[in-house]
């Protein structure tokens, strides 16, 4: 029997591999580590097909310690044998035959190399990524060591409960370059700022989405992002976008007291419902404010006098330690476009945006091309 024609088009080349920097040439990402390695962090955009899940992966490694070598890689290759045929028969079971898809796993090695090798015996041209996640690894952090200073920032301040965050979402819905520091990761920027049943990103994952969203910026045009302190509840900004950030313009965000405890009351509904949690939260001020205080704020939220609890916690906590905190880091705030809110609804915000975006300076970029 003669062998199949080959598919159109360029002959597919088994071992075909791309460094990290190619990585955006690829658009389907293939990780084929287990889903605990998935889960610290990947690229992003990739899918999660494992050649070894996680029970596996510590079977097969335990056998490699404790037991014999050869009867780890018989055992693995005959777990990863049914694993890629699973790929096959599911995922890329209608995928055409200019399918090209970059695949990788922690340092290049056995897994990734296995699922391109077979993928290139049937014909799609799967490239295996050199080094692996762990060059992926090496090089987020390379890039996000390096100066931020071609971005044109512009940096959105304002009190706690300012409507900083709804600014910023505005913006964007405006058609502004936004970056979204406390949506990569997952918080609100406050003690009591996590999100119900939304738990923070790893520190790596984070990383990688910074990475990706800075990739993405266009330079000639305004990028705005909420100023921030050094960590986003347990997540730690670069401290070269940092240094970025307290360098720019500012936008500084006027609310009224009334409003600003509406929309935090808004926001933070889950303690509302959840007072217990929020006796929690709240006990963690006890060595800034004293057990008397604190018991003050607990009974105001289990008696559901929200209103009197927002108000002193903004006055007696949030806005004393936002205010020396925007001096020392923020020094330009001062100076920045002055943004007023006058009402909660999304229009109201939509306006503010334009507003804004009007009143911002030329961007750094533009005014040196006209110069020239």
């Amino acid at each position: 029997m003669s062998n199949p024609p080959l598919p159109p088009g360029p002959p597919p080349r088994v071992g075909e591999r791309a460094d990290v920097e190619e990585v955006d040439r690829y658009a389907e990402r293939i990780d084929v580590r287990s889903p605990a390695e998935f889960a610290e962090d990947r690229l992003p955009g990739a899918i999660n097909l494992p050649v070894l899940d996680d029970a596996e992966r510590a079977r097969v490694g335990t056998l490699y310690v404790q037991g014999s070598a050869f009867e780890a890689r018989r055992m693995g290759a005959a777990i990863a044998a049914r694993n890629i045929a699973r790929m096959v028969e599911t995922y890329a079971r209608d995928k055409p035959p200019e399918w090209r898809p970059l695949v990788y796993c922690w340092r290049g090695g056995q897994r990734s190399r296995a699922v391109t090798h077979i993928f290139a015996e049937i014909g799609w041209r799967a490239v295996q990524l050199a080094g692996g996640y762990r060059a992926w690894r090496r090089h987020v952090v390379a890039a996000l060591a390096q100066p931020v200073a071609a971005h044109d920032l512009r940096v959105i301040c304002g009190l706690t409960g300012s409507g900083k965050s709804r600014l910023l979402a505005a913006l964007a819905a405006e058609g502004a370059q936004v970056l979204d520091l406390e949506g990569l990761a997952r918080h609100r920027g406050s003690l009591l700022g996590d999100l119900p049943d939304d738990p923070q990103p790893t520190q790596k994952w984070f990383e990688s989405q910074l990475h990706a969203a800075l990739r993405a910026v266009d330079r000639t045009r305004p990028v705005y992002v909420e100023s921030e302190s050094r960590r986003i509840g347990r997540l730690q900004v670069p401290e070269t976008l940092l240094e970025a950030m307290r360098a720019a313009p500012c936008v500084r965000v006027e609310t009224p007291a009334a409003l600003r405890v509406a929309l935090l009351k808004d926001e933070y509904r889950h303690f509302l419902d959840d007072r217990a949690a929020l006796a929690v939260c709240l006990a963690h001020l006890t060595p800034l404010h004293g057990r008397s205080t604190i018991a003050r704020w607990t009974e105001a939220g289990s008696a559901g006098d929200f209103d009197t609890l927002v108000r002193e916690l903004l006055e007696v906590h949030y806005d004393p330690l936002y205010l020396r905190s925007i001096e020392r880091n923020f020094p330009r705030h001062a100076h920045g476009t002055v943004a007023p809110v006058t009402a909660l609804d999304d229009g109201a915000f939509r306006a503010l945006a334009r507003r804004v975006v009007a009143a911002s300076p030329a961007p750094v970029t533009a005014a040196l091309a006209s110069a020239h």
